[in-house]
């Protein structure tokens, strides 16, 4: 077989307009998927109205930085967000809880939490029960509380140390926030 291809002139090589050829049509298919691509991922424009409401936000929001405020505001009183967690409501925000863990100890966990009573809420109560969960956060190793089940089995944990201290007058615990480092 090699010595028929030696015989017509060697292998046939391809033509480098074919090549070219080749080249720019993969590079049209790819310019016209990225443009199709584009045009489906991209915002789509904001009509006039909608750019003013934005515009009015972004000078509020300067307005707001520079210690002033906005036009038709001066009268009002900054009174903030109001809390969630108040004891009007039977909330109760305890603490935030910060403290090593039992291993490795140089890892640390913070851990906030707040309790809802049934009824009237109990802050010494709640003191306690603070108390009860920086001391069982004490307890606990990483590879415990390491991924989506570990941090299921912490929060069952510190529910029924909660549930046992409070008798029962606390309907649930709010895990406000979790860090670990």
């Amino acid at each position: 077989m090699e010595d028929a291809d030696l015989a017509n002139g060697g292998p046939k090589k391809s033509s480098p307009v074919v090549m070219i050829a080749a080249l720019a049509v993969l590079t049209l298919i790819a310019g016209g998927g990225g443009w199709l691509v584009g045009g489906m991922l991209a915002p789509k424009p904001l009509s006039t109205e909608e750019a003013k409401i934005v515009e009015d936000a972004k000078a509020a929001v300067a307005l707001k930085n520079a210690g002033q405020k906005p036009e038709g505001e001066a009268g009002k009183k900054d009174e903030g967000l109001p809390k969630v967690a108040t004891e009007a409501n039977g909330v109760v925000q305890l603490d935030a809880i910060t403290t090593n863990l039992a291993y490795p100890t140089e890892n640390w966990i913070r851990l906030e939490v707040a309790l809802l009573f049934k009824g009237a809420p109990d802050v010494a109560m709640a003191e306690q029960i603070h108390q009860d969960i920086a001391a069982y956060l004490k307890t606990v190793s990483l590879q415990q509380i390491q991924g989506p089940r570990g941090f299921q089995y912490l929060k069952d944990d510190i529910e029924e140390r909660v549930d046992l201290r409070s008798e029962g007058r606390v309907t649930n615990v709010i895990f406000r926030t979790f860090v670990i480092q």
